[in-house]
């Protein structure tokens, strides 16, 4: 081999490596579940399934009612697993995602299939948190003659769901500094007519799951604990098994 062939081998290699070692730096780099806290928050003794796919299923298996949920971009999606054992508590069968990579955008299409598997279950619902609840958004756009309505927490819908009659929640904290608001403004139009908003006084970005602070967030006033308890009593209340 010549020796500027050798040169041009040499400079993909190394491009290759940096690129390499760049992917694993952004792949290692995530918000993790905060064990401890979650530990408090959950009941002693709640038990849930994690199936071979790292789905994480909580609830009576025969509700009515199903939620389908996409954890935030980054973030270990047990981080949400407070969130759902608080659903479960209100009558609602909660289905967390795994998301490869910890991206909603990987795989936008995870709900398929699974409400086949609990045909007890009389309403569907699906939503998630930021890029998952968007991403959430997005697959609802093309089946919602499957799902009754659409939970977003931090979160707004790029697709055009105006036209359709499904229940929205719309979910934020007014100490978020995470989520543009511009832009969640901008898209408030793509919501049906009728819509919810609900603005948790104290509450930030990071709340909805157990996960610690998040880069460029607020100060929350709030406990997570708080604001998940708040976000659940307004899910149970949007698909109708709040307890009076």
């Amino acid at each position: 081999m010549h020796h500027k062939g050798r040169i041009v081998v040499v400079a993909v290699l190394l491009v290759l490596a940096l690129l390499f070692g760049a992917c694993a730096v952004y792949i290692c780099d995530y918000y993790r579940a905060d064990t401890a806290a979650i530990g408090e928050f959950l009941p002693e003794g709640t038990s849930f399934c994690e199936e071979p796919d790292g789905r994480i299923v909580i609830g009576p298996e025969d509700a009515a009612v199903g939620m389908i949920f996409y954890p935030g971009g980054k973030v270990e999606h047990r981080a949400y697993i407070p969130l759902m054992q608080a659903l479960a508590e209100r009558g609602i069968l909660a289905i967390l995602v795994k998301m490869p990579l910890r991206l909603a955008v990987l795989d936008v299409n995870a709900a398929d299939g699974i409400r086949e598997e609990y045909p007890a279950v009389r309403d569907w619902y699906i939503g998630g948190h930021s890029l998952g609840g968007s991403m959430a958004a997005s697959y609802l756009s093309s089946h919602t003659d499957d799902f009754r309505g659409l939970l977003l927490l931090g979160a707004y819908s790029t697709a055009d769901l105006s036209a359709t009659d499904l229940s929205v929640l719309s979910v934020f904290g007014s100490e978020d500094r995470v989520m543009n608001r511009e832009k969640y403004a901008e898209n408030q139009k793509n919501l049906p007519a009728g819509y919810r908003e609900l603005v948790i006084e104290g509450g930030c970005h990071a709340g909805f799951g157990m996960y610690g602070a998040q880069e460029g967030d607020g100060t929350p006033t709030v406990t997570a604990a708080e604001q998940i308890t708040a976000t659940a009593d307004a899910i149970a209340a949007l698909v109708g098994t709040l307890q009076k």
